[in-house]
Protein backbone atom coordinates (compact mmCIF):
# COMPACT_ATOMS: atom_id res chain seq x y z
CA UNK A 1 0.00 0.00 0.00
CA UNK A 2 3.01 2.22 0.58
CA UNK A 3 3.01 2.36 -3.57
CA UNK A 4 -0.16 3.63 -3.76
CA UNK A 5 0.69 6.93 -4.61
CA UNK A 6 3.04 6.04 -7.16
CA UNK A 7 0.47 3.42 -9.19
CA UNK A 8 -2.42 6.57 -8.76
CA UNK A 9 0.12 8.82 -10.13
CA UNK A 10 1.20 6.41 -13.12
CA UNK A 11 -2.02 5.84 -14.06
CA UNK A 12 -3.48 9.08 -14.49
CA UNK A 13 -0.61 10.73 -16.17
CA UNK A 14 -2.91 10.37 -19.12
CA UNK A 15 -5.66 10.99 -17.96
CA UNK A 16 -7.25 11.46 -20.70
CA UNK A 17 -6.92 8.14 -22.02
CA UNK A 18 -7.10 6.49 -18.85
CA UNK A 19 -10.62 8.01 -18.37
CA UNK A 20 -11.96 6.54 -21.82
CA UNK A 21 -10.26 3.01 -20.92
CA UNK A 22 -11.62 2.99 -17.78
CA UNK A 23 -15.30 4.08 -19.68
CA UNK A 24 -14.76 0.83 -21.72
CA UNK A 25 -13.88 -1.21 -18.80
CA UNK A 26 -17.28 0.04 -16.78
CA UNK A 27 -19.59 -0.48 -19.88
CA UNK A 28 -18.34 -4.18 -20.34
CA UNK A 29 -18.62 -5.21 -16.61
CA UNK A 30 -22.38 -3.27 -16.78
CA UNK A 31 -23.20 -5.33 -19.55
CA UNK A 32 -21.70 -8.58 -17.60
CA UNK A 33 -23.31 -7.80 -14.27
CA UNK A 34 -27.03 -7.58 -16.23
CA UNK A 35 -26.38 -10.22 -18.49
CA UNK A 36 -24.80 -13.00 -15.61
CA UNK A 37 -28.09 -11.74 -13.37
CA UNK A 38 -29.95 -12.78 -15.80
CA UNK A 39 -28.23 -16.27 -16.57
CA UNK A 40 -28.48 -16.92 -13.02
CA UNK A 41 -32.14 -16.23 -12.63
CA UNK A 42 -33.02 -18.50 -15.43
CA UNK A 43 -30.50 -21.77 -14.55
CA UNK A 44 -32.26 -21.22 -10.56
CA UNK A 45 -35.26 -21.82 -9.19
CA UNK A 46 -36.19 -25.70 -10.48
CA UNK A 47 -36.75 -26.39 -6.95
CA UNK A 48 -40.47 -26.27 -5.57
CA UNK A 49 -40.05 -26.97 -1.84
CA UNK A 50 -41.09 -24.16 -0.17
CA UNK A 51 -43.00 -22.73 -3.20
CA UNK A 52 -46.08 -21.25 -2.75
CA UNK A 53 -47.31 -21.95 -6.70
CA UNK A 54 -46.61 -24.06 -8.56
CA UNK A 55 -46.98 -25.26 -12.30
CA UNK A 56 -47.87 -28.65 -13.44
CA UNK A 57 -47.57 -29.19 -17.26
CA UNK A 58 -46.50 -31.62 -19.65
CA UNK A 59 -43.10 -33.62 -19.39
CA UNK A 60 -42.58 -33.34 -22.65
CA UNK A 61 -42.78 -29.65 -23.91
CA UNK A 62 -44.49 -26.84 -23.50
CA UNK A 63 -46.14 -27.10 -26.35
CA UNK A 64 -47.70 -30.03 -25.85
CA UNK A 65 -51.12 -29.73 -24.37
CA UNK A 66 -52.96 -32.09 -21.28
CA UNK A 67 -55.96 -33.48 -21.37
CA UNK A 68 -59.00 -31.44 -19.65
CA UNK A 69 -60.11 -34.73 -17.96
CA UNK A 70 -57.08 -34.52 -15.24
CA UNK A 71 -58.59 -30.84 -13.77
CA UNK A 72 -60.91 -32.50 -10.89
CA UNK A 73 -58.44 -35.22 -10.12
CA UNK A 74 -55.62 -32.74 -9.89
CA UNK A 75 -57.74 -30.60 -7.67
CA UNK A 76 -58.42 -33.78 -5.18
CA UNK A 77 -55.21 -34.24 -5.03
CA UNK A 78 -54.57 -34.04 -0.46
CA UNK A 79 -52.67 -30.37 -0.16
CA UNK A 80 -54.03 -28.93 -3.23
CA UNK A 81 -55.99 -25.58 -1.80
CA UNK A 82 -56.71 -24.06 -5.03
CA UNK A 83 -55.94 -25.58 -8.32
CA UNK A 84 -56.78 -23.59 -11.86
CA UNK A 85 -55.89 -23.65 -15.76
CA UNK A 86 -54.46 -21.57 -18.79
CA UNK A 87 -53.43 -22.51 -22.32
CA UNK A 88 -51.20 -20.25 -24.37
CA UNK A 89 -53.05 -18.92 -27.16
CA UNK A 90 -50.21 -16.86 -29.10
CA UNK A 91 -52.47 -14.28 -30.85
CA UNK A 92 -50.81 -10.68 -32.04
CA UNK A 93 -53.00 -6.87 -32.61
CA UNK A 94 -52.90 -5.90 -35.77
CA UNK A 95 -49.24 -6.84 -36.64
CA UNK A 96 -46.29 -9.18 -35.25
CA UNK A 97 -44.55 -6.29 -33.81
CA UNK A 98 -47.65 -5.68 -31.01
CA UNK A 99 -46.75 -8.99 -29.18
CA UNK A 100 -47.38 -9.91 -25.89
CA UNK A 101 -48.80 -12.64 -23.36
CA UNK A 102 -51.96 -13.83 -24.10
CA UNK A 103 -53.72 -16.67 -21.97
CA UNK A 104 -57.50 -18.84 -22.11
CA UNK A 105 -57.45 -19.31 -18.68
CA UNK A 106 -60.34 -20.74 -16.42
CA UNK A 107 -62.65 -18.70 -14.46
CA UNK A 108 -61.30 -19.34 -10.86
CA UNK A 109 -57.63 -18.24 -12.60
CA UNK A 110 -56.66 -15.00 -11.04
CA UNK A 111 -57.97 -16.34 -7.80
CA UNK A 112 -54.47 -17.85 -7.47
CA UNK A 113 -53.00 -14.37 -8.55
CA UNK A 114 -54.12 -11.61 -5.46
CA UNK A 115 -51.69 -9.46 -6.24
CA UNK A 116 -54.06 -8.88 -9.50
CA UNK A 117 -56.16 -6.10 -8.56
CA UNK A 118 -59.56 -5.87 -10.69
CA UNK A 119 -62.41 -3.65 -9.55
CA UNK A 120 -65.11 -6.39 -8.43
CA UNK A 121 -67.68 -4.66 -10.92
CA UNK A 122 -65.41 -5.48 -13.77
CA UNK A 123 -64.53 -8.92 -12.38
CA UNK A 124 -68.22 -10.11 -12.56
CA UNK A 125 -68.71 -8.09 -16.00
CA UNK A 126 -65.64 -10.61 -17.59
CA UNK A 127 -67.14 -13.80 -16.10
CA UNK A 128 -70.50 -12.85 -17.46
CA UNK A 129 -69.30 -11.88 -20.88
CA UNK A 130 -68.29 -15.40 -22.99
CA UNK A 131 -65.85 -13.64 -25.27
CA UNK A 132 -64.90 -11.13 -22.98
CA UNK A 133 -61.24 -10.49 -21.89
CA UNK A 134 -59.33 -8.58 -18.94
CA UNK A 135 -55.66 -7.09 -19.53
CA UNK A 136 -53.25 -5.16 -17.15
CA UNK A 137 -53.39 -1.85 -17.06
CA UNK A 138 -49.78 -1.08 -18.23
CA UNK A 139 -50.85 -2.96 -21.63
CA UNK A 140 -54.10 -0.92 -21.50
CA UNK A 141 -52.14 2.35 -21.63
CA UNK A 142 -49.93 0.91 -24.12
CA UNK A 143 -52.45 0.50 -26.62
CA UNK A 144 -54.55 2.99 -24.98
CA UNK A 145 -57.54 0.57 -24.35
CA UNK A 146 -61.01 1.37 -22.05
CA UNK A 147 -63.22 -0.85 -20.91
CA UNK A 148 -65.58 -1.83 -23.28
CA UNK A 149 -63.39 -1.55 -26.26
CA UNK A 150 -63.34 -4.42 -28.84
CA UNK A 151 -59.95 -5.78 -28.99
CA UNK A 152 -58.87 -7.86 -32.69
CA UNK A 153 -56.27 -10.07 -32.18
CA UNK A 154 -54.75 -12.55 -35.36
CA UNK A 155 -54.53 -16.05 -34.44
CA UNK A 156 -50.45 -17.59 -34.89
CA UNK A 157 -51.50 -20.95 -33.96
CA UNK A 158 -55.58 -21.33 -33.54
CA UNK A 159 -58.25 -20.40 -36.37
CA UNK A 160 -61.56 -20.04 -35.75
CA UNK A 161 -64.38 -21.21 -38.19
CA UNK A 162 -61.19 -21.16 -40.85
CA UNK A 163 -59.79 -17.76 -39.96
CA UNK A 164 -57.07 -16.42 -37.73
CA UNK A 165 -59.54 -13.53 -37.15
CA UNK A 166 -60.53 -13.90 -32.86
CA UNK A 167 -62.14 -10.34 -31.04
CA UNK A 168 -62.61 -10.03 -27.58
CA UNK A 169 -64.47 -6.97 -25.72
CA UNK A 170 -62.27 -5.32 -22.73
CA UNK A 171 -63.87 -6.26 -19.55
CA UNK A 172 -61.64 -5.02 -16.72
CA UNK A 173 -57.91 -3.85 -16.77
CA UNK A 174 -56.28 -5.09 -13.60
CA UNK A 175 -53.11 -3.59 -11.75
CA UNK A 176 -49.98 -4.70 -9.88
CA UNK A 177 -49.16 -2.57 -7.02
CA UNK A 178 -45.44 -3.96 -6.60
CA UNK A 179 -43.72 -1.81 -8.88
CA UNK A 180 -40.88 -5.24 -8.84
CA UNK A 181 -44.02 -7.18 -11.03
CA UNK A 182 -45.18 -4.56 -13.14
CA UNK A 183 -44.21 -6.58 -16.45
CA UNK A 184 -46.91 -8.81 -15.03
CA UNK A 185 -49.40 -5.79 -16.43
CA UNK A 186 -48.73 -6.88 -20.20
CA UNK A 187 -50.76 -9.87 -20.20
CA UNK A 188 -54.11 -10.35 -21.88
CA UNK A 189 -56.48 -13.25 -20.14
CA UNK A 190 -60.04 -14.50 -21.70
CA UNK A 191 -62.13 -17.16 -21.28
CA UNK A 192 -61.33 -21.36 -21.70
CA UNK A 193 -64.14 -22.50 -22.20
CA UNK A 194 -64.76 -19.77 -25.35
CA UNK A 195 -61.54 -20.91 -26.56
CA UNK A 196 -62.12 -24.89 -26.07
CA UNK A 197 -65.51 -24.31 -28.25
CA UNK A 198 -64.44 -21.91 -30.88
CA UNK A 199 -60.81 -22.62 -31.92
CA UNK A 200 -61.18 -25.14 -35.26
CA UNK A 201 -58.46 -28.17 -34.18
CA UNK A 202 -57.83 -28.38 -30.80
CA UNK A 203 -60.72 -29.49 -27.77
CA UNK A 204 -60.68 -30.54 -24.45
CA UNK A 205 -56.92 -29.66 -24.01
CA UNK A 206 -55.32 -27.27 -21.38
CA UNK A 207 -51.55 -25.88 -21.33
CA UNK A 208 -51.21 -26.04 -17.76
CA UNK A 209 -52.57 -26.10 -14.43
CA UNK A 210 -51.40 -23.36 -11.70
CA UNK A 211 -51.39 -25.06 -8.11
CA UNK A 212 -51.27 -23.99 -4.69
CA UNK A 213 -50.63 -25.91 -2.09
CA UNK A 214 -52.19 -25.96 1.58
CA UNK A 215 -48.59 -24.27 2.83
CA UNK A 216 -44.89 -24.40 1.67
CA UNK A 217 -44.11 -27.25 3.61
CA UNK A 218 -46.42 -30.02 1.33
CA UNK A 219 -45.27 -28.19 -2.13
CA UNK A 220 -43.04 -31.45 -2.72
CA UNK A 221 -45.29 -33.76 -2.03
CA UNK A 222 -48.02 -32.60 -3.50
CA UNK A 223 -45.84 -32.55 -6.92
CA UNK A 224 -45.25 -35.91 -6.46
CA UNK A 225 -48.62 -36.73 -5.94
CA UNK A 226 -50.22 -34.31 -9.15
CA UNK A 227 -47.31 -35.96 -11.20
CA UNK A 228 -48.35 -39.53 -10.10
CA UNK A 229 -52.04 -38.63 -11.19
CA UNK A 230 -50.56 -39.35 -15.24
CA UNK A 231 -47.81 -42.04 -14.55
CA UNK A 232 -46.68 -44.29 -17.29
CA UNK A 233 -49.32 -42.40 -19.60
CA UNK A 234 -49.21 -40.13 -22.92
CA UNK A 235 -49.42 -37.32 -20.96
CA UNK A 236 -47.08 -37.42 -17.88
CA UNK A 237 -46.78 -34.07 -16.13
CA UNK A 238 -44.19 -32.32 -14.58
CA UNK A 239 -44.55 -30.04 -11.54
CA UNK A 240 -42.47 -27.23 -10.53
CA UNK A 241 -42.28 -23.87 -8.96
CA UNK A 242 -43.69 -21.44 -11.06
CA UNK A 243 -40.22 -19.39 -10.88
CA UNK A 244 -39.12 -22.32 -12.99
CA UNK A 245 -41.76 -22.45 -15.02
CA UNK A 246 -41.10 -19.18 -16.19
CA UNK A 247 -37.59 -19.59 -16.64
CA UNK A 248 -38.37 -22.78 -19.04
CA UNK A 249 -41.18 -20.96 -21.08
CA UNK A 250 -38.73 -18.16 -21.87
CA UNK A 251 -36.63 -20.78 -22.87
CA UNK A 252 -38.62 -22.09 -25.28
CA UNK A 253 -37.49 -18.70 -27.51
CA UNK A 254 -34.03 -18.93 -26.95
CA UNK A 255 -30.66 -20.35 -25.05
CA UNK A 256 -30.41 -17.75 -22.44
CA UNK A 257 -26.57 -19.21 -21.01
CA UNK A 258 -25.64 -19.41 -24.72
CA UNK A 259 -26.78 -15.97 -25.41
CA UNK A 260 -24.68 -14.79 -22.56
CA UNK A 261 -21.48 -16.43 -23.05
CA UNK A 262 -21.31 -15.84 -26.31
CA UNK A 263 -21.89 -11.66 -26.03
CA UNK A 264 -19.49 -11.83 -22.92
CA UNK A 265 -17.18 -13.88 -24.91
CA UNK A 266 -16.86 -11.05 -27.44
CA UNK A 267 -17.13 -8.21 -25.19
CA UNK A 268 -13.97 -9.25 -22.88
CA UNK A 269 -12.03 -10.38 -26.20
CA UNK A 270 -12.20 -6.73 -27.29
CA UNK A 271 -11.47 -5.51 -23.78
CA UNK A 272 -8.32 -7.34 -23.43
CA UNK A 273 -6.84 -5.38 -26.69
CA UNK A 274 -8.25 -2.51 -25.47
CA UNK A 275 -6.43 -2.43 -22.07
CA UNK A 276 -3.66 -4.28 -23.13
CA UNK A 277 -3.03 -1.57 -25.80
CA UNK A 278 -3.64 1.18 -23.08
CA UNK A 279 -0.90 -1.07 -20.72
CA UNK A 280 1.66 -0.93 -23.43
CA UNK A 281 1.13 2.46 -24.84
CA UNK A 282 1.41 3.73 -21.15
CA UNK A 283 4.65 1.81 -20.41
CA UNK A 284 6.69 2.97 -23.39
CA UNK A 285 5.64 6.35 -22.90
CA UNK A 286 6.87 5.72 -18.93
CA UNK A 287 10.49 4.12 -20.01
CA UNK A 288 12.64 6.31 -18.81
CA UNK A 289 10.54 6.79 -15.49
CA UNK A 290 10.66 3.63 -14.60
CA UNK A 291 14.90 3.26 -15.72
CA UNK A 292 14.77 6.49 -12.75
CA UNK A 293 13.02 4.16 -10.37
CA UNK A 294 15.54 1.59 -10.70
CA UNK A 295 18.56 3.65 -10.73
CA UNK A 296 17.23 5.39 -7.02
CA UNK A 297 16.92 1.65 -5.74
CA UNK A 298 13.49 0.09 -7.06
CA UNK A 299 14.59 -3.72 -8.02
CA UNK A 300 13.48 -5.41 -11.04
CA UNK A 301 10.71 -7.14 -9.03
CA UNK A 302 8.98 -3.76 -7.48
CA UNK A 303 9.06 -2.15 -11.18
CA UNK A 304 7.29 -5.49 -12.37
CA UNK A 305 4.40 -5.08 -9.42
CA UNK A 306 4.23 -1.37 -10.21
CA UNK A 307 3.46 -2.08 -13.11
CA UNK A 308 1.03 -5.29 -12.78
CA UNK A 309 -0.67 -3.29 -9.91
CA UNK A 310 -1.45 -0.76 -12.39
CA UNK A 311 -3.06 -2.42 -14.71
CA UNK A 312 -5.18 -4.63 -11.99
CA UNK A 313 -5.98 -1.30 -10.24
CA UNK A 314 -7.43 0.10 -13.35
CA UNK A 315 -9.80 -3.14 -14.65
CA UNK A 316 -10.72 -3.72 -11.06
CA UNK A 317 -11.83 -0.19 -10.70
CA UNK A 318 -13.94 0.14 -13.63
CA UNK A 319 -15.02 -3.63 -13.40
CA UNK A 320 -16.47 -2.65 -9.71
CA UNK A 321 -18.24 0.40 -11.01
CA UNK A 322 -19.68 -1.13 -13.90
CA UNK A 323 -21.04 -4.38 -11.81
CA UNK A 324 -22.56 -1.48 -9.16
CA UNK A 325 -24.04 0.49 -11.83
CA UNK A 326 -25.87 -3.04 -13.07
CA UNK A 327 -26.63 -3.62 -9.37
CA UNK A 328 -28.97 -0.31 -9.30
CA UNK A 329 -30.34 -1.43 -12.86
CA UNK A 330 -31.42 -4.84 -12.46
CA UNK A 331 -34.54 -4.01 -9.96
CA UNK A 332 -36.39 -2.20 -13.40
CA UNK A 333 -34.94 -5.40 -15.49
CA UNK A 334 -36.68 -7.62 -13.22
CA UNK A 335 -39.82 -5.17 -12.73
CA UNK A 336 -39.75 -5.56 -17.02
CA UNK A 337 -39.40 -9.05 -17.31
CA UNK A 338 -42.89 -9.90 -16.45
CA UNK A 339 -41.98 -12.05 -13.32
CA UNK A 340 -39.46 -14.25 -15.32
CA UNK A 341 -36.15 -12.75 -13.67
CA UNK A 342 -36.56 -12.21 -10.03
CA UNK A 343 -33.42 -10.60 -8.83
CA UNK A 344 -33.83 -7.57 -6.94
CA UNK A 345 -30.04 -6.89 -7.50
CA UNK A 346 -26.72 -8.25 -9.06
CA UNK A 347 -26.11 -11.43 -6.71
CA UNK A 348 -22.75 -12.14 -4.65
CA UNK A 349 -22.10 -14.62 -7.17
CA UNK A 350 -22.06 -12.79 -9.63
CA UNK A 351 -19.71 -9.58 -8.24
CA UNK A 352 -17.22 -12.53 -7.05
CA UNK A 353 -16.81 -14.16 -10.79
CA UNK A 354 -16.47 -10.15 -12.18
CA UNK A 355 -13.84 -8.98 -9.62
CA UNK A 356 -12.42 -12.33 -10.36
CA UNK A 357 -12.50 -12.07 -13.97
CA UNK A 358 -11.50 -7.89 -13.60
CA UNK A 359 -8.08 -9.57 -11.57
CA UNK A 360 -7.74 -11.67 -14.32
CA UNK A 361 -8.17 -9.46 -16.88
CA UNK A 362 -5.59 -6.90 -15.17
CA UNK A 363 -2.85 -9.07 -14.56
CA UNK A 364 -2.76 -10.69 -18.65
CA UNK A 365 -2.82 -7.50 -20.04
CA UNK A 366 -0.45 -5.93 -17.67
CA UNK A 367 1.74 -9.12 -17.66
CA UNK A 368 3.61 -8.20 -20.88
CA UNK A 369 4.42 -4.77 -19.91
CA UNK A 370 5.07 -5.30 -16.74
CA UNK A 371 7.86 -7.60 -17.80
CA UNK A 372 9.98 -5.17 -20.13
CA UNK A 373 9.34 -2.90 -17.22
CA UNK A 374 11.37 -5.82 -15.19
CA UNK A 375 14.10 -5.93 -17.73
CA UNK A 376 14.69 -2.57 -19.17
CA UNK A 377 18.51 -2.07 -18.82
CA UNK A 378 19.14 1.64 -17.35
CA UNK A 379 21.75 3.11 -19.31
CA UNK A 380 19.76 1.65 -22.69
CA UNK A 381 16.59 3.30 -21.35
CA UNK A 382 17.82 6.55 -20.03
CA UNK A 383 19.92 7.09 -22.99
CA UNK A 384 16.70 5.99 -25.51
CA UNK A 385 17.47 3.46 -27.17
Amino acid sequence: MKYLHLIWAALFRSKTRTLLTLLSVVAAFLLFGMLDSVRVAFNSGGQVSGANRMITMSRLSITQMLPYSLDAQVRAVPGVRKAAYAAWFGGVYRDMNNFFPNFSVSPDYLDLYPEFKLPAAQKAAWLADRRGAIVGETLAKRFGWKVGDTIPLQATIFPTGGSNDWSFTLRGIYRVEDPKQKGQEQILFFHWKYFDEANDYVKGRVGWWVVEPTGADAANRVAKAVDKLSENSDHETKTQSEAAFNQSFAKQFADIGLIVTAIMGAVFFTLLLLTGNTMAQAVRERIPELAVLKTIGFSNNSVLWLVLAESVLLVVLGGALGLAIAAGIMPAVSAASGGMVQLPTVLPQTWAVGLGLAVLIGVVVGLLPALRGMRLNIVDALAGR
